[in-house]
């Protein structure tokens, strides 16, 4: 039954952009500062990335009901796994009108994404740590950058101080999950495409201390990725 839910969860999570309005960042007018161009968010193009993430998800689910349904590997991770993609499949109207409560859940996305991670199993890599690497290293990224624009929207910090700070958090969450988990380089992997995604938004500003900090970001887990991943 935890396969079929998998699988349940899976297809409801990549359906659900279809089922609303989509999601295309928060409204600048969604919070009291309103955040136009913040520099915490990666350029439009990175969110492509979701299409892979869904689609990935959706066949490593099938795969394991089809030939997985019993694999105690495999079952060790279901119930957070399917605990994230429920949550995930709510996340787009929620974010849609409240960015505090779209901040809440993404977070609770991620560690129930992170804890099906670091329950998987070492076998499949293909159909079951790689998905899931890939979807829990982006909500990585996204639950920083939904924090940061809550800390700069609301006033706490400044938009560029809140940057620095979640780039930073994103950084430290990475590089210990990459080196408790290091037969998942796909996690590094999805963080580092985010990070891309960040200079690519922050080149016309001449930002140089968040283009500095996601340049070296990047070369830590690149050295961190390849240092820890076994033989």
């Amino acid at each position: 039954m935890k396969a079929i839910f998998v699988v349940t969860a899976a297809m409801a999570f990549a359906l659900s952009p279809l089922m609303t309005d989509g999601f295309a960042g928060f409204r600048p007018d969604q919070f009291p500062i309103p955040q136009v161009d913040p520099p915490v968010q990666p350029a439009g193009y990175a969110f492509a990335i979701w299409g892979v993430i869904y689609l990935w998800l959706i066949a490593g689910a099938i795969f394991g009901l089809l030939k997985r349904a019993e694999a105690a590997d495999w079952d060790a991770m279901r119930w957070p796994l399917i605990a994230s993609l429920v949550i995930g499949a709510a996340w787009i109207p929620v974010a849609q009108m409240s960015p505090f409560w779209a901040t809440v859940l993404i977070w609770g996305m991620l560690v129930t994404a992170l804890w099906a991670l670091l329950s998987a199993g070492a076998a499949d890599r293909i159909w079951m740590r790689t998905p899931i690497a890939l979807y829990a290293g982006w909500l990585t990224a996204a639950s920083c950058v939904a924090l940061g624009l809550m800390l700069a929207g609301h006033g706490i910090i400044n938009a560029q101080l809140a940057a620095l700070a979640m780039i930073v958090l994103a950084l430290v969450i990475s590089l210990v999950v990459t080196m408790l988990r290091r037969d998942a380089p796909e996690y590094a992997g999805a963080v580092i495409w985010a990070l891309i995604g960040v200079i690519v938004a922050n080149l016309g500003t001449s930002n140089v201390a968040v283009l500095v900090l996601c340049a070296g970001g990047i070369a830590v887990l690149v050295v961190t990725a390849l240092r820890v991943r076994p033989a």
